[in-house]
């Protein structure tokens, strides 16, 4: 049994997903279809701060993402796909360079040249995001193999979608960590759409954690709106790992609220989705920790309220913040551009 965080680790997962939930609530306001609807010219929507590029939100997942990154240390390395801004968030990342990626800002995690799905900061074991669905995946089997190989006790996550357990890089990774023994865990998070495709029709079998027998990686299938279910049993995936145990693969069952991409404004499946809402992660981790004693519902106000104007002031912050500019992007040696 996986002890259980102390209070104040308790707190910090509930900012976290707020951080999350909040952040991508905002980004969606800013998304660059806004600039057509206001009748701005681009130059203009983008002085105040709007996004463009693709951004994929994934409101919803958060039991999921900070569940996980609750049980890493700070040095374990995490591995992220297209839907990563949670992943992000939940591993540490700063709200501030985050928003200011987002809006093509040098202040940015990648000075304005990555966007939102390249959020990248190696002093927080965060390997970036990965915009080729499932290329994560073997990224995080290097990852595991740097740390096998140098003799430290660090792990690497990969977090991926049902969609991507589909491509080859997830059955060719599966394999080489088992022969391997790498120390790395498989998180897929399943929210039952690939796109706007329902697993049902592009899954052989109902639970993908039951693909990992066939490579010898114990399958695990866990609640991904309860955050207290995720972080125990990636606690006991991670302290397997450590111990050399080799890799876990873990099926969180979870849902995406919003559309595929940020551009959508209807879910496609509105009363399965209604359904869903009853178990927001954030509203269930909030009942556990009053039941539970641990924050009053005045405490749990005042930190929505804190982490409301953090996500204001990351806004602030990067419309506040330059451009970058072509002649002082990094070249590498030798090279005239």
């Amino acid at each position: 049994m996986t002890m259980e965080p102390d209070h104040d680790k308790l707190v910090e997962m509930l900012r976290r997903m707020h951080r999350i939930r909040f952040f991508e609530q905002k980004a969606k306001t800013l998304y660059d279809y806004e600039y057509r609807l206001r009748g701005d010219d681009e130059e203009t929507a983008r002085a105040k701060g709007v996004i463009e590029g693709a951004l994929h939100l994934a409101i919803g997942h958060e039991g999921t993402e900070v569940g996980t990154c609750a049980a890493l240390n700070d040095d374990d390395y995490v591995t992220s796909s297209h839907r990563g801004h949670g992943h992000a968030i939940a591993k540490g990342a700063d709200s501030k360079l985050m928003m200011a990626e987002l809006m093509g800002r040098e202040t940015g995690y990648s000075r304005g040249c990555g966007g939102s799905m390249h959020i990248f900061d190696p002093d927080l074991g965060l390997m970036g995001g990965n915009g080729i669905v499932g290329g994560q995946i073997p990224l995080a089997a290097g990852g595991a193999f740097s740390a096998l190989y140098r003799g430290t006790k660090q792990v690497a996550v990969a977090f991926f979608s049902d969609g991507a357990s589909n491509q080859g890089t997830f059955h060719e990774t599966l394999n080489m960590a088992s022969l391997w023994r790498l120390p790395v865990i498989f998180l897929c998070e399943n929210n039952l759409y690939a796109a706007s495709t329902p697993s049902t029709i592009t899954l052989s079998i109902p639970d993908i954690a039951d693909r990992g027998a066939g490579y010898g990686i114990p399958g695990v299938v866990v609640d991904g709106q309860d955050i207290m279910a995720v972080f125990e049993c990636v606690s006991a995936a991670v302290s397997r790992a450590r111990a050399g145990e080799g890799p876990t693969l873990i099926e969180s069952k979870t849902y995406r609220f919003l559309p595929h991409t940020a551009g959508g404004s209807e879910h496609n499946n509105p009363g399965e989705l209604e359904e869903w809402l009853k178990r927001d992660p954030i509203l269930l981790f909030e009942s556990w920790l009053l039941e539970r004693g641990h924050m009053t519902s005045d405490d749990q106000s005042g930190l929505r309220q804190e982490v409301e104007d953090e996500i204001e002031a990351a806004e602030a912050f990067g419309k506040a913040s330059l451009f970058p500019k072509f002649e002082n992007m990094p070249t590498p040696s030798g090279v005239e551009l």
